[in-house]
């Protein structure tokens, strides 16, 4: 059976695992926008926003396990 705290990393590693595929997507997204806007100002707007989307999303990736780890500190588990 499968302690709290296992069960907390195994989360924390699904959250990660998550944010990190939905940041690639983005980033992904963002750089095929950037080279298909052809100049077009509106286009590069919404691509500079999708890569700036992923650089967030990459952040709260390596942030997840600080903030867990914080979070179970501050109740003692």
């Amino acid at each position: 059976m499968a302690t709290i705290a296992q069960t907390v990393t195994n989360i924390t590693d699904w959250i990660v695992g998550l944010l990190a595929g939905l940041a690639t997507m983005f980033l992904t997204i963002g750089g095929l926008r950037y080279l298909m806007a052809g100049g077009d100002p509106g286009e590069v707007e919404k691509a500079k926003s999708a890569l700036r989307s992923a650089g967030i999303g990459y952040m709260l990736a390596l942030l997840a396990p600080i903030i867990v780890g914080v979070l179970k500190g501050l109740v003692g588990a």
